[in-house]
């Protein structure tokens, strides 16, 4: 926060003195240089300390994220354009109440061969363009 605050306050001040260009003599120009210096720099020296101390060793959790996929409500988006809105909306509100998941009620309810619904339901699948359904 406190880069950020003087990163503005930095911008600020090349502003005005960008303002102040009278007859092009940019007399500002210098301040406005070191102001400009200075956000690179304060810029830089963040974005590898937050590296360093944040983000830098970050594993996902492979099996909780394939969790919450196949938990997901969302799931059922892909299954609308094959077997209809309010059969879609059905397997929805089925899953929610059940607790159980998408996949599930729909292999229940038999509503696509097994191997369509796995290929529909292929979340990597969701995330190409044009493939989604």
């Amino acid at each position: 926060m406190m880069i950020c605050a003087t990163v503005i306050g930095n911008d600020t001040a090349i502003t005005i003195g960008g303002q102040h260009g009278n007859f092009e003599l940019n007399v500002m120009m210098p301040m406005m240089a070191f102001h400009l210096l200075s956000s690179i720099k304060l810029l830089t020296n963040g974005c590898r300390n937050l590296v360093h101390r944040c983000i830098e060793g970050i594993v996902a959790n492979k099996e909780r994220a394939e969790s919450l996929i196949e938990n997901s409500l969302a799931m059922v988006t892909v299954l609308a354009p094959k077997i209809g809105y309010d059969a879609a909306a059905k397997i929805a509100k089925e899953a929610y109440e059940t607790g159980k998941t998408i996949r599930q009620v729909a292999r229940e309810q038999n509503v696509l061969p097994e191997d369509e619904l796995n290929q529909i339901l292929d979340p990597m699948r969701q995330t190409e363009p044009g493939l989604g359904g």
